[in-house]
């Protein structure tokens, strides 16, 4: 009897965190890389595909990726990444009390849009943290 009940208290706990309701506007603390402590992500909008189901468009506030190609040489903000529902899921640590912040998104998400409707783009599925990783290697290269 004692393992059946730690086991319907493990199916509760699993089924509250993967049962999150995300929408535009919400701000949220995340699993974070280690030197980005205090990090927050923003959902700025959310869309249906027909394939994909969610689609939320999130920027990420409050990091410290190297990048020579920006004054002062340390991006603070990804204004746009298109992300699953289940980078979300692994993501996510709490709702935050913090207002949204204005961010200049639109013209990302107008880029990727054009290029996920000719089928040239998609969205990621990993965690935050590992997007964070994937911008700073890619940004922290020397221009050539």
């Amino acid at each position: 009897m004692r393992k059946f009940l730690a086991a319907v208290s493990l199916l509760l706990v699993m089924g509250a965190s993967s049962a999150r309701d995300y929408a535009a506007g919400q701000v949220w603390t995340y699993h974070v890389k280690p030197g980005d402590e205090g990090s927050t992500l923003q959902i700025n909008k959310v869309e249906q595909d027909p394939k994909l189901g969610p689609i939320f468009h999130i920027s990420v506030f409050g990091l410290r990726i190297s990048n020579p190609r920006v004054a002062g040489g340390i991006l603070t903000e990804l204004p746009h990444l298109p992300v699953s529902k289940e980078t979300l899921d692994k993501s996510v640590e709490s709702l935050s009390h913090a207002a949204i912040r204005p961010v200049a998104y639109e013209e990302g998400y107008a880029h990727w849009k054009r290029e996920f409707d000719a089928g040239r783009a998609g969205i990621y599925t990993m965690s935050v943290a590992e997007i964070v990783t994937l911008a700073e290697q890619t940004m922290s290269k020397p221009a050539n």
